[in-house]
């Protein structure tokens, strides 16, 4: 029997929606898959993303004002309207508000991002899979107690259907041409703040190759 296979289109900008799950205090001080600072860097990379191309983003905590904490300041920095839905189950998709609020952006295709990879991501993305959603997982925006934790909960969800991603390949997935200006500022602007070595890049080589050649113009 001949067996379809499904086509994980590319991203758009107004064919996804984005959930930051759970990035809260207590949830990160246990997490050892991935380092903390670095964690903070592509989760924060990732939502400078969304909002840059108006991709509509939920934010969910757990337990906040009981046990997490309040969700990581640089990203509500980032989000200063968007209200967090604050939870008491680990499967985000068993909240009612939380299904409220995804069935509202009206879109199929829903990209997964937060702590800890095994359970606050991995329950919600095998259920909507299973629901008929499009999942996305940004792995490198994801963090667990150990490696082994995070690499099996990714191998879970790949094999369960789920797409997995890098934020710094969003990033430049939505941005896809440097001929859109509207966007180009900004997104050299997050890659300069967030992307590592190869911000350092882009700096270098503004400072070394245009600059020279727009004086010597």
């Amino acid at each position: 029997m001949k067996t379809e296979k499904t086509i994980h289109g590319l991203l758009t900008p107004d064919n996804f929606a984005l959930v930051l799950i759970d990035y809260q205090p207590q949830m990160a001080f246990a997490v050892h898959s991935i380092d903390g600072q670095t964690l903070v860097n592509n989760a924060v990379g990732l939502a400078k993303a969304a909002k840059t191309f108006g991709v509509p983003t939920i934010i969910t905590s757990i337990a906040e004002k009981s046990f997490s904490g309040p969700t990581f300041s640089q990203i509500l920095e980032v989000f200063p309207g968007v209200k967090t839905i604050d939870r008491t189950n680990m499967n985000l998709f068993e909240d009612a508000r939380v299904v409220k609020a995804i069935e509202a952006t009206g879109r199929k295709k829903i990209m997964l991002a937060g702590l800890w990879t095994e359970i606050c991501v991995a329950l919600p993305t095998i259920d909507m899979i299973e629901k008929g959603y499009e999942i996305y997982v940004v792995a490198d925006a994801c963090g667990d107690v150990s490696d082994t934790a995070h690499d099996m909960a990714m191998q879970r969800m790949t094999q369960a259907g789920a797409v997995p991603v890098t934020w710094l390949q969003v990033l430049l997935e939505l941005q896809r041409d440097w001929a859109r200006t509207g966007t180009y500022d900004a997104v050299m602007k997050i890659a300069k703040e967030h992307g590592g070595a190869y911000g350092i890049g882009i700096q270098y080589a503004k400072a070394m190759l245009v600059e020279p050649v727009k004086k010597a113009a």
